[in-house]
């Protein structure tokens, strides 16, 4: 038994270096599995190993040759005790091995061919992508960000409503509906049936900075945005440099390049100055009251650099907060370790951020995302001055 346990692991892990998902779950499923079928019977192993541990149509030919390399027929019929294979030690600087050296040292030549990926590198290449500063990647990573940022998924905190629904848990009579039923029974209330608030999810709202100082996140901006504006139902998507442009309508295109080109090409003040004071009362003034009603969650991305008059940053920042449920402040430079936010936009607006956070590598929007998922039912405390790791400029 003990030798069957050891080649249930060996093949499990070889599988999953050839790119299936296999738990520790499934790993005890089949090693029970294989309790309750004829041990001798290579095809009722192998359907039994397939119904638990193929999960997509594309697997099936992958399956049978891994399959078929590890439990083979015997002289007498029965099935063999496979071996781990021994590392070669005489070739020291050999290929690794991987399943498709494998597979190709063990193929026979009437073998048919079959399509193979290697995903053996694939995990720890994730791993160092997230670590890695969007300032500092590749074309080519920049390709792999943007398809793991569009394979993300978005949560944000609900919100009950007044309006009332039907809910035999809930913690008000409908008492509507028990007169009704009570006239079936001569007028006693026999069947109560109650009601609760209804429960939704909160707008959200994006604003991001696409100026000069930003240019070198722009793109991947509008790929978040992307991302969340196809997560939620009331998303809501702005850019500013010098003026402000709503870009909501171009990011619901279902292709995610030719959504990102629309948004970008509708964008006037692409890569030029800075006025974050002037574009967010055009906001406060033009879209305000449209979106930020029932209690909108409000996310700004931007460095702080301001070209304009700070007192109007100050002013406009702190009636936003006012008017949304939550003000959460993206800082690509926060991620640095040596940042401080003393230039006068960014400390302007600090005494009126509900949460500071960096966005400079792809675990920084893991972490948002699981932030915006833990976010509370009611109203922040309106924060006086919350900053993570930054010292007073003046007392130190």
């Amino acid at each position: 038994m003990t030798t069957i346990l050891q080649n249930i692991l060996l093949f499990t892990a070889t599988l999953r270096r050839a790119g299936f998902t296999i738990s520790p779950q499934q790993n005890m499923e089949l090693a029970q599995a294989l309790t309750l079928v004829d041990i001798g019977s290579r095809e009722q192993v192998y359907h039994a190993a397939r119904s638990l541990l193929v999960t997509r149509r594309e697997q099936m030919a992958l399956f049978e040759a891994i399959f078929n390399r590890f439990w083979r027929h015997g002289a007498d019929g029965r099935t063999q005790p496979q071996k781990a294979p021994l590392a070669p030690r005489h070739k020291r600087h050999s290929q690794p091995f991987t399943i498709v050296n494998y597979m190709a040292a063990r193929a026979q030549p009437a073998d048919r061919e079959v399509e193979v990926v290697d995903k053996a590198q694939t995990y720890s290449d994730a791993e160092l992508l997230q670590q890695k500063l969007f300032s500092e990647m590749s074309p080519q990573e920049l390709e792999t960000i943007k398809r793991l940022i569009q394979e993300m998924r978005w949560q944000v905190s609900l919100r009950h409503t007044r309006r009332r629904v039907p809910d035999k848990n809930g913690d008000v009579l409908r008492l509507r509906q028990v007169m009704r039923t009570a006239v079936r029974t001569g007028g006693v209330p026999l069947h109560l049936s109650w009601q609760s608030r209804k429960i939704k999810q909160r707008p959200f709202v994006l604003i991001a900075d696409v100026s000069g100082s930003m240019e070198k996140y722009g793109r991947l901006l509008l790929q978040f945005f992307y991302s969340v504006s196809h997560s939620f139902s009331q998303v809501e998507c702005f850019v500013f440099g010098t003026r402000l442009t709503r870009i909501t309508h171009q990011l619901k295109l279902k292709n995610i390049d030719r959504a990102v080109d629309e948004a970008a090409r509708n964008v006037v003040d692409w890569s030029g100055g800075t006025r974050i004071g002037e574009s967010l009362r055009a906001f406060n003034r033009q879209w305000s009251r449209r979106v930020l009603r029932r209690g909108a969650i409000v996310l700004i991305v931007s460095d702080g650099w301001e070209r304009g008059d700070v007192s109007v940053l100050r002013q406009e920042i702190r009636y936003l907060q006012a008017r949304s449920h939550r003000l959460i402040w993206l800082n690509p430079l926060l991620g640095l370790a040596t940042y401080q936010p003393l230039v006068e936009g960014m400390a302007a607006a600090l005494p009126y951020i509900d949460d500071f956070l960096p966005v400079h590598n792809l675990q920084s929007l893991t972490e948002l995302s699981h932030h915006l998922g833990k976010l509370g039912q009611h109203r922040s405390v309106r924060p006086e001055m919350r900053i993570r790791h930054v010292a007073d400029p003046v007392t130190g």
